[in-house]
């Protein structure tokens, strides 16, 4: 509707400004017209009058001249006459002229001048005029002149009623065109293409309801129909054919995973089972975008990585609610569909208030849990009011859970991350039957130093109700089971990897969670990438020929600052890389309200600042810092138009964005630099693996991105390509869940 409007508000200026035009052209020529018409009236009259003003003038007659002036004072369109002499002086004048006539004795005297007959519009008393002088001779010279003053008020007059009868039949005419095109618009195109797209709509979510015939006999649409119709069927064809592919290949986890294999996947596995996934984070959030709800897909590794399951396997999605608008879009009990443009699952929020949010999400899990389980030289801040707060949300959590499985049997409870550790426990004392799966995202601390936390034993107890415990690295399982071992009175199986307390056993396993990468296919950038590339750099000023770029959450886990160090000394050692060499931060603003964070943003700023002042040149500044959150579409286009990106991780569970940074770049150019404590690097071996905490080392290991060849880039990243899509988002679901309903 937005784009009719568009281009009926288009329609009604081309055709207002077409009429103006014409408009401005008759008032021209009429104006014109009245001009040389009231100049001609006015010639005629002082011709005749001079017969007779003449003689009487040389004889002094003053009386008749009065007289004469007088009887014509009060005819038609004549405002009066007027007879001065050689002086300036008036002789005779109309009582309806006044009898200082500056402007009109000035014509006269003008005209007395150069003998000659003249005439000019005037303004006197607020009225137009049209004033003429006639010079006056005797027999040797000029002796005075004749002025005619014509009323030229209805020269304006005619001249606005032109406009205003033009301007009523403007409107009429461009709003009966522009209701005209409304119609065509609205009835003969966009209706069909409404009906059109539906179908398509039909075909994409795997309906069988097409609706073609309804508009076939529309003869603007048939060629296009024709071909949509065969699009149709090639889909569903090929749909079938996937999915009996999918089928074929359920049992062989090596092939390749798509989406359609891993939703037949789970549908032969839990049978008539419900996932259910719990989670701090939404994977929708809605907003106000003016006077429309709207939404966005935070950046988040939890959230994408579990979306992508969700949208295979359908269920329900438990969440915080963080949205302003998102109780605006929910039923009456909670409720959403989403993705909102193409419904796959449920999502239900957890609306918590602004105390249970201070304490629960930003006291206890960023300020005690973030820094003491990513080992990042940030002192956790252990608070009892903040501990009180998470097992208050947590059980909070958990009764939405178990209100929504009262009805399922066997249930399969998917708990995400740091932020619900006691739920799997809570539930399970309840719901025994279901089978309970959680996944750390974050890295698992030795024993030693997870020794400090002091409510560490009911933490261990509440996940260890899960039945089974998923980490990203063997690392991280060796680390929880050996804090449970250190901590807990339990049997460990070092064999099968578990732990048994209480006449519970729970699974401890590694899955590298991973992206949706399934192709790998070589593909040359394309000339629409290309011109948002360069529009990219265009818009950031950037000239030069090396692109180093840096992706993640404004987080101190990150290495932010170690990575600006080691390009501090990479510029300090190369010269020849400055003005060749610009380095672009993505650093996506978080956890404002966490005083820590704010203090690093503050640092960040001010050491890239510190940097840029140090090397940039008029035209040059080595450190481009975008501090705003980018959708995954355009930070596509950052990872391919990247000769470098920068992964210097701290401690880091995984790292998505080096995998994405991997299935991005399908020219299979470009070089990763990868901290050795980000997950990603146990399987992405064949990037520049660095320590982040060596600026030096780190600063080689650019500059040796920088000089690597291409042949040797490509053999680098084909080989971490294949990694990334043989060990893909849809696989790591289906082995979880596959171990998970193996203990079930």
């Amino acid at each position: 509707m937005k784009q009719i409007l568009t281009i009926v508000v288009v329609v009604f200026t081309v055709v207002s400004l077409i009429a103006i035009t014409f408009t401005l052209n008759q008032v021209n020529q009429e104006s014109t017209r009245l001009e040389n018409d009231i100049q001609y009236r006015s010639s005629l009259l002082a011709d005749g009058l001079k017969e007779s003003v003449e003689p009487n003038f040389i004889n002094k007659s003053d009386a008749y001249l009065q007289t004469l002036v007088k009887r014509y004072a009060n005819r038609q369109r004549i405002a009066g006459l007027a007879i001065v002499d050689n002086t300036g002086n008036i002789v005779a004048v109309s009582s309806s002229l006044p009898k200082e006539l500056s402007q009109p004795q000035q014509i006269a005297t003008d005209v007395m001048d150069s003998d000659k007959a003249d005439g000019d519009f005037v303004t006197f008393n607020g009225k137009k005029l049209y004033v003429y002088a006639q010079p006056l001779h005797d027999k040797k010279s000029v002796v005075g002149a004749l002025l005619v003053v014509q009323n030229a008020q209805y020269i304006d007059g005619r001249l606005l009623e032109i406009w205003t009868n033009n301007a009523l039949r403007i409107i009429i005419q461009a709003l009966l065109l522009s209701v005209a095109i409304l119609l065509i618009l609205r009835w003969i195109i966009s209706k069909p293409i409404q009906k059109l797209v539906e179908s398509l709509q039909s075909t994409r979510l795997n309906s069988n309801n097409h609706n073609n015939q309804t508009f076939t006999q529309n003869p603007l649409f048939n060629p296009l129909l024709k071909e949509v119709a065969h699009m149709q069927q090639s889909l569903i064809q090929a749909r079938i054919a996937a999915s009996e592919e999918a089928k074929a290949s359920l049992e062989k986890l090596d092939s390749p995973w798509t989406a359609e294999r891993l939703k037949h996947f789970v549908k032969d596995l839990i049978k008539n089972r419900q996932i259910v996934v719990v989670s701090n984070r939404e994977p929708y959030i809605h907003i106000k975008n003016g006077n429309k709800i709207t939404y966005y897909f935070p950046a988040s590794g939890v959230v994408t990585a579990t979306d992508l399951l969700m949208q295979s396997t359908g269920g329900i999605w438990i969440a915080n609610g963080s949205g302003e608008e998102d109780k605006a879009v929910v039923d009456s009990n909670d409720h959403v569909q989403v993705p909102p443009d193409d419904p796959k699952y449920t999502l239900r929020r957890v609306w918590l208030t602004e105390e249970e949010t201070h304490g629960y999400y930003e006291g206890f899990s960023n300020e005690c849990l973030w820094p003491l389980t990513h080992s990042a030289h940030v002192r956790p801040t252990f608070r009892k009011e903040d501990w009180e707060q998470y097992r208050q949300v947590n059980e909070k959590f958990a009764e939405v859970v178990l209100s929504e499985i009262k009805n399922l049997k066997k249930p399969i409870i998917l708990v995400q991350d740091f932020h619900l550790a006691l739920v799997p426990s809570i539930i399970k004392k309840t719901r025994p039957d279901a089978t309970i799966g959680m996944f750390w995202h974050e890295p698992w601390v030795s024993a030693e130093t997870f020794s400090i936390f002091p409510w560490k034993k009911e933490f261990l107890d509440g996940m260890l109700g899960a039945d089974l415990l998923g980490f990203h690295t063997q690392l991280h399982c060796n680390n929880f089971i050996g804090t449970v071992g250190h901590e807990l009175e339990s049997l460990i199986d070092y064999e099968q990897y578990s732990v048994t307390r209480d006449g519970h056993t729970t699974a401890i396993k590694p899955f590298p969670v991973s992206i949706a990468f399934s192709n790998g296919n070589h593909q040359a950038i394309t000339e629409d990438e290309r011109e948002k590339q360069e529009k990219i750099l265009k818009d950031l000023n950037i000239h030069t020929k090396y692109i180093a770029l840096g992706v993640e959450r404004l987080d101190y886990i990150k290495g932010i600052l170690e990575r600006l160090k080691a390009l501090e000394i990479l510029l300090r050692n190369n010269p020849s890389l400055r003005e060749k060499l610009t380095f672009i931060q993505i650093a996506a603003p978080t956890k404002k309200n966490v005083k820590k964070y704010r203090e690093f943003d503050a640092e960040v700023a001010k050491e890239v600042n510190r940097i840029n002042n140090l090397y940039q040149t008029r035209n040059w500044k080595p450190i481009v810092l975008l501090k705003k959150t980018y959708a995954h579409e355009e930070l596509i286009q950052f990872y391919k138009l990247a000769d470098v990106l920068l992964v210097t991780s701290l401690h880091d569970g995984m790292n998505l964005v080096a995998k994405e940074f991997v299935a991005a770049r399908d020219d299979e150019k470009g070089v990763l630099v990868l901290s050795q404590f980000a997950g990603a690097s146990h399987e992405l071996k064949d990037a520049l693996i660095i320590n982040p905490y060596n600026a030096d080392t780190t600063a080689e290991a650019i500059f040796t991105a920088l000089q690597m060849s291409e042949f040797e880039q490509i053999k680098r990243m084909k080989k971490m390509r294949t990694a990334v899509k043989n060990y893909n988002i849809y696989r790591w679901s289906a082995e979880f869940l596959k171990t998970l309903v193996s203990l079930g």
